[in-house]
């Protein structure tokens, strides 16, 4: 008889992404025209064991890379660019808690809750009055007794109402500068919502990311130990740029995939015949391979920091906000290609050609972090960093 404490071993990712993605592309239509949240697919994420994965083994994950968690985002994004945002934006929260919670016991058990109970974990980053800007806070922590306290006017909760924990930033003290920052995790029985704005989007729309006055009171080791200046610049930001790159070039593969089908279509009612739109479709295939190989250097770059945190420069932040940049331009341009490829079946909505979807779910990657707001942070770093220009670096 089998020992009730041995762990049976997982099916391997592939596998449990390809279920859920499964489940994704059934419901992904309706969860678009009606902008509700994915329950479904979430449930089969949760059902497959993917939401505690990156977690340290000896906490109950299973250590999951980077690359791996990238590649897994691809694949839910070929299916749902919704799902696939709040997998990807669960997994960049969760990496606040792997990379800089570890040392601290409330942390380290919570950890161990979100890969046992499979939580959702939701982001609160933005604020009424700052324009978007994640590195400034208007609102403060109060911390009294053991004690911490919170009110912040949350432009944006992403999927708030359907998230187990809220991970949320704030000055850290009432006399903090605003970028003197902590990221505090609040569970859902700590906090409050009241909603200040709806989320009816041009794409994105099963996000559910609606405005809230958030209000949450929490003991206060839960309070996430390193400042968040180090959250962001050390993991946060390079997990967001990766693995958002990894989902919209998913999106992108999918429309596509769309492409080549409605090429082929076409060729084989004209056999000898080269089809209209098979030279468009070979020029958008080298511009998404050019995607893939950016986002893979900078997986690689990341896990080499991971690795060696000592080895942080100015440099690696500037190739990651890069990646960001050219990916969310890149991805709008090959799918407006895909739908002159599709014509009239790729602008209608319900067929197997359909790209309306795709086109309006990566519109939103350039407005994710704002690029304008990368663009000028990466001119000011420019003005003191050396440009990197090795084929090898």
């Amino acid at each position: 008889m089998m020992n009730a404490h041995v762990k049976v071993p997982a099916a391997p990712l592939r596998e449990r992404i390809a279920r859920a993605a499964a489940v994704a592309a059934r419901f992904a239509e309706d969860v678009d025209a009606k902008g509700r949240f994915p329950s479904e697919t979430m449930q089969a994420l949760k059902d497959e064991g993917l939401m505690g994965i990156q977690i340290p083994a000896e906490l109950g994950g299973e250590g999951t890379s980077i690359a791996e968690i990238a590649e897994l985002c691809s694949v839910l994004g070929q299916a749902c660019g919704s799902s696939a945002m709040i997998f990807a934006m669960h997994h960049i929260k969760l990496s606040s808690l792997v990379e800089h919670g570890a040392n601290a016991e409330w942390h380290r058990e919570f950890m161990r809750s979100i890969a046992r109970d499979q939580l959702l974990l939701g982001s609160a980053t933005t604020e009424g009055g700052i324009g978007g800007d994640l590195r400034n806070s208007l609102c403060a922590i109060e911390i009294t007794d053991g004690v911490v306290r919170l009110e912040k006017n949350a432009t944006v909760i992403s999927y708030g109402l359907y998230s187990d924990a809220i991970l949320i930033t704030s000055r850290a003290h009432k006399d903090a500068a605003s970028s003197d920052q902590v990221m505090t995790v609040f569970m859902k029985d700590q906090y409050t919502l009241e909603k200040t704005n709806d989320w009816d989007t041009l794409g994105m729309r099963g996000t559910c990311s609606e405005g809230f006055l958030f209000k949450g009171e929490a003991p206060a080791e839960q309070v996430i130990p390193e400042p968040f200046a180090e959250i962001a610049a050390h993991s946060m930001l390079a997990m967001a740029h990766l693995l958002w790159s990894s989902l919209w070039y998913g999106i992108a593969v999918d429309a596509v995939h769309r492409a080549q089908s409605f090429v082929r279509a076409a060729a084989r009612k004209t056999p000898g015949q080269n089809p209209p739109g098979a030279l468009r479709l070979a020029e958008i295939s080298g511009k998404l391979q050019a995607i893939k190989t950016d986002i893979i250097h900078g997986v690689r770059q990341y896990e080499e920091i991971r690795r060696n945190p000592d080895s942080l420069t100015m440099g690696f932040l500037i190739a990651m906000n890069n990646t960001k940049l050219a990916t969310s331009t890149a991805i709008i341009d090959i799918i407006g290609q895909t739908l002159l490829i599709n014509g009239i079946m790729g602008y209608k909505n319900g067929t197997p050609y359909s790209v309306g979807r795709h086109l309006r779910d990566a519109y939103s990657a350039q407005l994710q972090i704002s690029n304008e707001r990368i663009l000028m942070n990466q001119s000011t770093m420019l003005l003191v960093n050396k440009q990197d220009t090795s084929l090898l670096g």
